[in-house]
């Protein structure tokens, strides 16, 4: 009895959690062209924030998705591309593959800010500025076997994963803004 009572309970709250908006820290950051951007910004589409570096393997693997989902949603859909602990040239990176994101290069500052510690952060982001998504909290309870696969093996199983997650949370806020 006392088991199913927590139960309840622990399910209780969790879905109370899930039905709390959660406001996006917000900032001002230039882009590629030195304009400057401040996110987040009130619209009837989604944004995605995705803090990535080009050494990253998880990110290597997700962009291809992200560029999927980008033009699948079309104007729906923002991607801003928040570049942190990188040396490299991220606007060559992301030309030579032809990613249509919107690239931030210089975001280190904004990684406090939203608990960003490694590599790939990724928030999805409601038109009235709440946070809907958080890729830290996909919890994967991996077996050992995957655990010893290298890092490239281990991002090219989860990018599509976290695609398929990030497209259903898309989904929900695109159709709550439509009234579906």
């Amino acid at each position: 009895m006392r088991r199913a009572f927590l139960t309840v309970l622990m399910a209780f709250f969790a879905q109370l959690s899930f039905a709390q908006d959660i406001a996006a820290p917000s900032f001002t950051l230039a882009n590629a062209d030195g304009e400057q951007v401040t996110l987040p910004r009130m619209h009837d589409g989604v944004d995605i924030y995705f803090f990535w570096a080009s050494w990253c393997p998880y990110c290597k693997a997700l962009m291809p998705h992200l560029q999927s989902i980008r033009i699948e949603y079309g104007d729906d859909v923002t991607i801003y591309a928040l570049n942190i602990r990188d040396d490299d040239m991220p606007e060559n990176f992301l030309e030579e593959r032809g990613y249509d994101f919107v690239l931030l290069p210089d975001a280190d500052p904004v990684m406090p800010l939203y608990g960003v510690r490694a590599t790939p952060g990724l928030f999805v982001v409601d038109g009235k500025g709440n946070i809907r998504f958080n890729l830290y909290d996909v919890v994967f309870n991996d077996s050992d076997e995957f655990k010893a696969l290298p890092h490239g093996k281990k991002a090219g199983q989860r990018a599509p994963y976290w695609a398929a997650e990030i497209r259903q949370v898309i989904d929900q806020v695109l159709s709550e803004s439509n009234g579906d």
